[in-house]
């Protein structure tokens, strides 16, 4: 592989986001994802390569190192730092469409629940997966939900509580898009969810951990949206 490319892994891994960045210690006065992003970029290394070769592979080691307790919630938000700061250099070559999303996930806090942090974490690896994230913040209404699938065509839809109160929502919101969107799959997670409580709302799937949602989309949409 391109040392360019293993240095990026590295830097998202690690969460090093510039040459001028104090974090992680051992890498004071190293470049940075910026840097190495743009060095990658002008060297001729094409934008989906650095996508795929570099920035997912990081985030995935970041995933994977959180769903097994490797790493916690600080490690993972500055990696994301990182991984958002290369995702600006790729923009244009999103809006060219030279580099395309894997396919669009559309994410949400259900209503009565203003928690996000569980939300924004599965955001930042499903965006460093390669998805296009639609996020509709807290407190989203069956309404809400069932306008932004429809507006967005959205075949996944992932819903996020934190409270024993508000994931007894989870059940009407997940009628609702049953019920008016077709060919739908419906995703839950959230401090107090558990499988059992997934099946008897009936939701198609259930992750305690932002990389399992995001293996489970890789192996089933990927490839057919």
């Amino acid at each position: 592989m391109n040392t360019l490319l293993e240095q990026l892994i590295l830097c998202i891994e690690k969460g090093r986001i510039n040459s001028s960045s104090n974090h992680p210690v051992e890498m004071v006065g190293m470049d940075g994802a910026i840097e190495l992003a743009q060095k990658a970029i002008n060297s001729g290394i094409s934008a989906n390569q650095l996508l795929n070769d570099a920035l997912m592979i990081g985030m995935k080691n970041i995933g994977v190192k959180f769903k097994e307790n490797r790493v916690f919630l600080p490690e993972v938000l500055i990696s994301a730092k990182a991984m958002k700061s290369c995702m600006e250099i790729l923009q244009p070559y999103f809006v060219s469409g030279e580099i395309q999303h894997k396919g669009k996930v559309l994410l949400g806090t259900v209503s009565g629940d203003l928690h996000d942090i569980g939300k924004n974490i599965v955001k930042m690896i499903l965006e460093g997966g390669g998805w296009e994230v639609l996020d509709l913040g807290v407190n989203v209404t069956p309404v809400k939900f069932v306008e932004a699938v429809n507006q967005h065509s959205v075949k996944i839809v992932g819903l996020s509580a934190l409270l024993t109160t508000t994931m007894q929502n989870m059940g009407s919101i997940v009628k609702s898009l049953k019920e008016e969107c077709k060919d739908i799959c419906i995703i839950i997670g959230g401090a107090p969810v558990t499988k059992t409580f997934a099946d008897s709302i009936f939701a198609d799937e259930y992750f305690s951990d932002p990389q399992g949602m995001l293996d489970f989309i890789n192996k089933k949409f990927a490839s057919v949206l």
